[in-house]
């Protein structure tokens, strides 16, 4: 009796060992799945939410081919400055070179394109180099960029704060000869945020870290004088 009981005892020990076994299999092929689930709708929902981010954006007019920035002068050579209007290095460069940057694209010389970025977001409460950046694609959109641009410079808000408020981006813009009505309902519709987005994203994705960066036809410019600058792009033409 005893012999028959412990071989009883041991095969139910089995029975329950096997059952164990299977429950443990079941539910980690459930796991995985449910893995592989999240996994694939993730990829989907990326898929999805990339391809309506490349259409939501529209550039505003003067924008380049690609949307990346905004393009004026004609020259045989091309300057692109990525810069962001909350960058104290940034103003500087502008207060220093700007002007030469501007004469050579007049002169015929280049054509340059400027990348309004928005990497200093985290240094404004308010995101203000989007809302800056997106007001400047407002400005082009008046043909006044230029004048704008160096008008945000002048009046740069220091970091951490809430930057410049939409009210005064408008004034701003008023008194560079926007017409106030249109170009207020732009900046405060955040007509061309989503453009910013794709300028930005396009920048980092070119590789660039930091601002001001400035590119003579795709070359890395060290001596950003004005100097510089106007020799880089007679050795490029």
């Amino acid at each position: 009796m005893s012999s028959r009981k412990e071989r009883r005892d041991a095969a139910r020990v089995v029975r329950e060992q096997i059952a164990r076994e299977r429950r443990r299999k079941r539910t980690l092929w459930v796991s995985v799945g449910a893995v592989a689930v999240l996994v694939i709708a993730g990829l989907i929902g990326w898929s999805v939410y990339s391809s309506q981010r490349s259409d939501e954006f529209t550039p505003p007019p003067g924008a380049n081919d690609a949307g990346t920035g905004i393009g004026y002068g004609s020259g045989p050579v091309t300057i692109d400055l990525y810069e962001d209007y909350l960058c104290p290095a940034c103003k500087q460069f502008q207060q220093v070179s700007g002007e030469t940057i501007d004469q050579l694209a007049d002169e015929g010389k280049a054509r340059v394109v400027f990348h309004p970025v928005a990497y200093l977001n985290r240094f404004s409460t308010t995101e203000y180099s989007t809302r800056s950046s997106a007001a400047a694609g407002c400005a082009s959109a008046g043909g006044k960029f230029r004048e704008f641009t160096e008008a945000l410079f002048e009046r740069q808000p220091p970091e951490g704060g809430a930057g410049l408020s939409d009210d005064q981006l408008i004034d701003i813009g008023a008194e560079v000869g926007l017409n106030r009505d249109s170009f207020g309902s732009c900046v405060r519709d955040g007509t061309y945020e989503a453009w910013t987005e794709h300028v930005t994203e396009e920048a980092s994705k070119a590789g660039v870290t930091g601002t001001p960066t400035v590119l003579v036809n795709g070359q890395p410019v060290a001596d950003r004088s004005p100097e510089g600058i106007r020799s880089a792009v007679e050795a490029a033409g």
